[in-house]
């Protein structure tokens, strides 16, 4: 597909708008743009691990990274072989990301909380050979899974793999220093790389392309299958450059990191974001925990801050929120949901964080397509998605027809440009449907554009309740109940309904210091302010919702709950 370009014209009423080309995309891989970065600045501090107690510059940085590439070398991993890495945030996250994209193998983002069926659907769908893997995470116990699936392990030589149940697994990198029977320990792994010379990994890093895929990420799966997103240098680089160029990032910025690095939020908008500016990656713990990021936040004198709505309310309404100080912040990027406008406030006055940006996007789009700005007004910036980045289009269209809707008509959200994937890994069927021939990608979310080019994400296509003929979004009813003073956040789902098709279900959290409240409060709080239809029908107060690693609620697990205690199993949709 054409590179936009800046005479591009853009269509004038209906809602299509392109991104900003004047600064040009960067045509190098991320191995290139990692060593230019450590040429401009050797000396600057690049990761604090938190938990580890270990502090690089980029200079160190950089030879941890290419004892590693050398290391993978010397276990036989070649360009295009997949590298999986199962682990929560840590530095050998980070080394492994930047070695493996030096000699280009496909890294593998392995989600930390997978269980036995889905670690081995992700290991045989993306063929990984070689997986780095920690020993544990929460209540998880990695090794006795590996060995569950691959119970050669116990008995085989380091290396001397592949097991019936996964056939395509080579070899085993385990990051604890403990060694487990069958697998590599990291520190006599990166031993190995005094078999390879530098010169042959800088010779195999010259020979690597910047449209090369060097990167799968597995969407939730919530239908089906999970999904092997497929991102290229080309993909993520400029993704996470534009991101932070956007947050006007230099090599004094210092960013904290509480989100996942097996997500786009932490690998691409963190890691690859940081590092393209000389800034510093701060990992304030191997999970989020709101106490280690406020602290972080305060002894590192961070200037941003990345975090999903659900991990700012948890650190807003921590009880020792107030003994930090806080004033270091600038901006950060709050993303994943959207937020309520109770909490932006908050997190603008109480964290400092005034020029704080939400991004939009999906794993497909590397993933940010949108984000607002640091001038932007508070309301633009707590009722949008901000507007199209750099060499990025988007229009809106009606999902029956594909026609380009008129400006504030809402309609299936499409993207188009250089963060679009390259594609499921080996499943063209999949790609095709969400891929246009002409490079138009369907978000599957709706959306309104306004006439500025500002974006408002109004539900997801498959979310749209219909309750007795009437079309309702979640979204519209979670923002009027966020505006209740008593509530800290709110859920809102479907659930079949004999009569009327589909009925309300609200999962309610209130505010810590918030007296009891009962579901008729509720109701009268809605009456006269909502349709009586958008009412919810099902009201429940929770302590805490079904969620993602990346802090996601899961809407479809609140729907199969509320079903199976409703005991609306039964009633045909």
């Amino acid at each position: 597909m054409p590179e936009l370009t800046s005479e591009t014209t853009p269509v004038q009423f209906d809602s299509y708008s392109r991104g900003n080309c004047d600064t040009p995309l960067m045509k190098m891989t991320l191995g290139e743009a990692f060593d230019r970065s450590v040429e401009r600045y050797p000396d600057g501090e690049a990761l604090v691990a938190i938990e580890q107690n270990i502090r690089y510059t980029y200079l160190q940085l950089q030879q941890q990274v290419n004892i590693a590439a050398r290391a993978f070398l010397a276990l036989g991993v070649k360009k295009g072989d997949r590298v999986g890495i199962w682990s929560p945030n840590c530095a050998q996250w980070l080394v492994t990301q930047f070695a493996t994209a030096k000699i280009g193998a496909i890294l593998v983002n392995v989600n930390p909380a997978y269980q036995l069926s889905e670690l081995e659907f992700t290991l045989n769908q993306s063929g990984i050979g070689y997986l780095v893997m920690a020993d544990n995470f929460k209540k998880s116990d990695y090794c006795q899974m590996l060995r569950t699936l691959a119970p050669e392990l116990s008995s085989s030589g380091t290396g001397s793999l592949p097991a019936k149940r996964l056939p395509q697994l080579k070899a085993i990198i385990n990051l604890s220093q403990q060694q487990q029977p069958g697998m590599l320990r990291w520190t006599d792994f990166c031993r190995n790389a005094s078999q390879i010379e530098h010169s042959e990994l800088l010779h195999i890093q010259q020979q690597l392309h910047f449209n090369d895929p060097i990167n799968i990420q597995y969407t939730s799966g919530t239908t089906g299958s999970p999904k092997g997103v497929t991102l290229s240098h080309y993909n993520i680089l400029n993704n996470g450059f534009f991101v932070t160029e956007n947050l006007h990032f230099s090599h004094s910025d210092r960013l904290v990191i509480p989100v996942p690095l097996y997500h786009c939020f932490g690998m691409v908008m963190g890691n690859i974001g940081c590092v393209s500016h000389g800034a510093t990656m701060i990992y304030p713990a191997a999970a989020f925990d709101p106490l280690s990021v406020l602290q972080a936040v305060q002894d590192e004198k961070a200037t941003a801050l990345y975090a999903v709505p659900t991990m700012f309310i948890s650190m807003l309404e921590h009880p020792q929120f107030d003994s930090f100080q806080l004033n270091s912040l600038r901006t950060g990027i709050m993303a994943g949901s959207i937020c309520p406008a109770t909490i932006m406030r908050a997190v603008n006055d109480k964290m400092h964080m005034r020029e704080i940006q939400i991004a939009y996007g999906m794993t497909e789009t590397s993933p940010v397509s949108s984000q607002s700005a640091a001038d932007d007004s508070f309301e633009r910036r707590m009722s949008t998605v901000g507007r199209t980045q750099p060499h990025i289009e988007h229009k809106i269209i009606d999902p029956d027809t594909g026609v380009t809707v008129a400006r504030n008509v809402s309609g299936e959200l499409c993207t188009r440009g250089y963060s679009v994937m390259i594609g499921y890994w080996q499943n063209d069927l999949a790609t095709d449907s969400v891929i246009e021939s002409d490079g138009w990608m369907h978000t599957g979310d709706l959306a309104t554009m306004d006439e500025q080019g500002y974006l408002r994400i109004v539900g997801r296509i498959k979310d749209m309740i219909i309750r007795g003929g009437e079309n309702i979004y979640p979204k519209e009813v979670e923002d009027f109940l966020h505006a209740h003073p008593q509530i800290s956040d709110v859920q809102i789902t479907g659930v079949p309904d004999k009569k009327y098709g589909e009925e309300l279900v609200a999962w309610i959290k209130l505010r810590p210091d918030a007296p009891a409240m009962d579901a008729e409060a509720i109701v009268q709080y809605c009456r006269g302010n909502i349709s009586h239809y958008k009412i919810p029908r099902y009201i429940k107060f929770v302590e805490s919702y079904p969620m993602t690693v990346t802090g996601k609620v899961q809407k479809f697990k609140i729907r199969e709950m509320a079903m199976a205690e409703l005991q609306l199993e039964d009633i045909v949709e």
